[in-house]
This record gives C-alpha cells, structure tokens and sequence, in this order.
C-alpha cells in the first residue's frame, strides 16, 4: 500500500480508470487529509455575486435541490465546481494529444 504525504505526489491521470487503478493501491496520510480538512474550515472567505435568471429556472433548481435535501447555493456551487473541472481536465487532456 502506498502512502501519498504531499498532494503533489499525485499524478494526472489520462482516465477514470488508470484514476481508479491508482487509488486501490494508494491512501492519503491521515495528516495530509487532516491538514486539508482544517485549511478548508480556515478558509471560508467568499465573494457575493449577483447572477440574473429566469425566475421559472430558479424555481426548478430551487425544487431540484430540495429532492436533494440541498440549500440551492450550494447546489449550484457544486454543479459551477463540477464543470469547471471537466473543463480543465479536458483542456490538459488535449494540451498532452498536442504535445
């Protein structure tokens, strides 16, 4: 079993599953994880944003979240966080099929 200490020690992966293969053999040092759990509750700054929407959309996203059990900010944080994501993790895929 192999024991990351510093995140920089993991890769970037060309898929979910060489993704999956590395963390069956692979775990987080209970410190490492700890220190990222403790700098996240440290760092609650944010910035408010106004965002203009049809108020039909918002109701939906507002009914979405409730199935959810979610507040509906913080849905549409997470979808925002997901795509952007996918959004890099697409454009390192095709900076590597250039180079």
């Amino acid at each position: 079993m192999n024991i990351i200490t510093s995140w920089e020690e993991v890769p970037l992966f060309d898929n979910e599953q060489a993704e999956a293969a590395y963390w069956e053999d692979t775990r987080v040092d209970l410190r490492l994880m700890e220190s990222a759990v403790a700098a996240s509750a440290e760092n609650t700054e944010s910035v408010t944003i106004t965002l203009r929407m049809d108020p039909r959309m918002l109701a939906r996203i507002k009914r979405l979240a409730r199935s959810r059990y979610l507040n509906y900010q913080s849905m549409i944080k997470q979808w925002l966080s997901e795509r952007m994501e996918e959004e890099l993790w697409g454009r390192e895929r095709r900076e590597r099929n250039v180079a």
